[in-house]
């Protein structure tokens, strides 16, 4: 538990510096992008590549991490992002769309490091606690749901004749910030086998990724996250093409991003109590709820009730998902198995997040929802099936144990 108290406020801090940051950028950047962009169908690009930096960062991240030490590498990101933010802020004051969409690549790129957060609070502590470390880490969203959008509007008229250069100005403080939390880390550090044969590397990743936790944790991730990026894309189109206000759809995200991050105060506890599984079935139930109420109306109070439960479907996915996969992997094997989940997932929510805005253009706001539909009921199916496989092997296993005491009595 020194470890939990000492690592985990500290992680939670960096996480919620690193949201506020995104938040921050994704309540500015399309703004700015559209005001600059030589081509306005270009204005999301500096978002989209900021996806496109975390997907293909991810690997490279826990490969790295796992030769320095997390605590390095986390360090280390902190000052792409700090760069980011300085060359978007010159890209502004200077009108270079190219230049601002650069400083999106290196905010990604820390973003590919920061998305680890998680893994390092989870393999700091014990078995017991790590649901409740993940679910700790993650509370950081809450606070950038209130920190971001306030301090883009209270920045962005900081610099003469360059509307939000100011706010990403801030976010260099943002990063300076997250590099002083983690210079007071101390993760236990990973002992490296002298012999570097192929059992002291750990199993191969083929082997890793054939067992059926893994395989149900990463689909989970994957379209949870998947999903959740895809409706929540779409979400501010839809609401423009039914003539709601801008402030409307303000009301709706800044719910959804709580949705998504306020349950982590409970979360982990209820992982603890009820089980893994149960609670990753009950998100995916509030995914069907989200589409079903998306499908009933269109009203500011469909939009609201809908995309809320979308953040909490996502919140017991996730979190119930990367729980699942720490159970998968030991210590020396953690670096490659993260990366690959990582990889996949923001694979997953790059694709989403660039063809969502296209879709609902193109087939509207029904198509988008009942396009998710057989993603969800497969997350359902898939922990279903898991649970039968671990009620059935752990039957299998008593009847073995009672089979040898049988023997051993005769």
């Amino acid at each position: 538990m020194n470890s939990f108290w000492r690592n985990v406020p500290l992680l939670a801090t960096s996480q919620s510096l690193m949201m506020s940051s995104m938040s921050l950028i994704l309540t500015a950047a399309a703004l700015v992008g559209f005001s600059l962009a030589p081509d306005k169908s270009l204005a999301t690009l500096p978002v989209a590549v900021i996806f496109i930096a975390v997907m293909f960062t991810s690997i490279p991240a826990a490969l790295l991490m796992d030769r320095i030490g997390r605590k390095n590498g986390f360090m280390l990101a902190t000052f792409f992002g700090m760069g980011g933010g300085a060359v978007a802020t010159y890209g502004i004051i200077q009108a270079d769309f190219w230049l601002f969409t650069a400083g999106g690549v290196l905010v990604g790129m820390f973003n590919g490091f920061g998305n680890y957060f998680r893994f390092a609070a989870a393999d700091a502590v014990d078995t017991e606690h790590k649901s409740r470390a993940i679910s700790v880490v993650m509370l950081g969203g809450v606070v950038a749901a209130i920190v971001g959008p306030n301090l883009a509007n209270l920045t962005q008229d900081s610099i003469d004749d360059a509307p939000f250069a100011g706010s990403y100005m801030s976010i260099i403080v943002i990063y300076a910030l997250a590099l002083l939390a983690l210079a007071f880390l101390k993760l236990p550090t990973v002992q490296k086998p002298k012999d570097q044969n192929t059992a002291s590397r750990g199993r191969s990743l083929v082997t890793i990724a054939s067992q059926p936790k893994f395989i149900v944790a990463l689909i989970c991730a994957m379209l949870g996250y998947g999903v959740m990026s895809f409706v929540m894309t779409a979400t501010p189109l839809a609401m423009s093409h039914h003539a709601h206000s801008f402030s409307d759809t303000s009301f709706v995200i800044q719910w959804h991003v709580l949705g998504m991050f306020a349950p982590s105060f409970f979360t982990g506890h209820l992982i603890h109590r009820f089980g893994v599984l149960r609670i990753m079935f009950v998100g995916g139930v509030m995914g069907l709820m989200c589409v079903a109420i998306n499908l009933l109306g269109s009203s500011v109070s469909h939009y609201w009730a809908a995309l809320t439960l979308l953040g909490i479907s996502w919140n017991f996915l996730f979190i119930g998902a990367t729980t699942l996969l720490t159970e998968t992997y030991t210590q020396q094997e953690r670096g490659k198995t993260q990366a690959m989940n990582d990889f996949v997932i923001f694979t997953t929510v790059t694709i989403s997040s660039l063809t969502a805005g296209t879709l609902q253009h193109h087939f509207g706001w029904q198509v988008i929802n009942i396009g998710v539909l057989p993603f969800l009921i497969f997350t359902l199916i898939c922990i279903l099936w898991l649970g039968n496989k671990l009620r059935r092997d752990e039957r299998f296993t008593e009847s073995q144990l009672q089979e040898v005491l049988s023997e051993h009595e005769v």
